[in-house]
């Protein structure tokens, strides 16, 4: 069995235009960091030309479909009857981006297949991710 999940799904940029142009974006998600994903747009489709990735927490998904949820740099919030916003906050700007809900709801169904919550902590490897700290410290 696989331990990583990944599914592209289709996004819509929200811009100060009238037009909602369709970027792809991946979702991933790895058994071994169980309590995040990630979504990542291509290199075209960034302003900076170079593939672009988000994580945040698995939890702020699941809630963020259901209700609006986050105050940092990642909120989620249903958006009408099939769309949810998802909002990337950074220094540069706001990317905000609708995302049909019934691909998140697909996407985090087949974590919690892999990984059922609540029991994340079942999948941490606190030795490593110690020993990968004092790496990068050192």
């Amino acid at each position: 069995m696989s331990t990583v999940i990944e599914q592209a799904v289709e996004a819509r940029l929200v811009a100060a235009a009238p037009r909602m142009p369709t970027i792809p974006a991946t979702l991933h998600y790895d058994q071994r960091d169980p309590f995040a994903v990630r979504m990542s747009f291509p290199a075209p489709a960034t302003l900076e030309g170079v593939e672009v990735y988000w994580t945040f927490a698995r939890e702020l998904l699941t809630h963020g479909v259901e209700r609006a949820v986050g105050d940092g740099d990642v909120r989620v919030r249903p958006y009408g009857f099939d769309r949810t916003v998802v909002e990337f906050h950074a220094p540069e700007g706001t990317a905000i981006v609708h995302v049909r809900t019934g691909e998140l709801r697909h996407f985090l169904h087949r974590t919690m297949d892999l990984v059922p919550v609540g029991q994340e902590h079942l999948y941490v490897d606190l030795d490593q991710d110690l020993a990968e700290l004092m790496r990068d410290a050192c």
